[in-house]
């Protein structure tokens, strides 16, 4: 399997680790602050290291009921194509299914770049004709 010698983890990724990946395929992260208050109210945080370097990372926002939304699934560019981020998706699946009330159906959300966009319908995702709305509330 691709993903041996890798280490995944659960509900340790930090503020500097998040920012760290982020900045490998977004460009500047966001505050140091503000990540971390985001990392303590996430639902669920999955991360992969290779050795002592971090090499992946997703999240989980969500009720616990009703509804769950993946956010920031980050493969290192030079790992990605190794069953990285499939390994991410499942642990996800793999906290919902052992959360969620048995016997009944919950939302599983996200938002992807139309180039990701084949690889989470491999997972079952499908667009629907919804437009995803958003907007930088400014807090002052």
């Amino acid at each position: 399997m691709p993903t041996d010698g890798l280490e995944v983890r659960h509900n340790e990724l930090t503020a500097e680790q998040f920012i760290e990946l982020w900045e490998t395929v977004w460009g500047d992260g966001p505050p140091l602050e503000q990540t971390r208050l985001a990392m303590e109210h996430t639902l669920f945080r999955v991360s992969v290291f290779d050795g002592g370097r971090i090499v992946a990372m997703a999240r989980t926002i969500g009720d616990m009921g009703l509804d769950y939304y993946i956010k920031d699934v980050v493969v290192r560019p030079e790992y990605q194509g190794k069953g990285i981020g499939r390994l991410l998706i499942n642990e996800i699946f793999g906290f919902i299914g052992a959360n969620g009330i048995s016997g009944t159906n919950v939302f599983v959300e996200l938002a992807a770049a139309p180039d990701k966009i084949p690889f989470y319908e491999k997972f079952g995702f499908d667009t629907n004709d919804s437009q995803r709305l958003k907007l930088m509330y400014n807090i002052r």
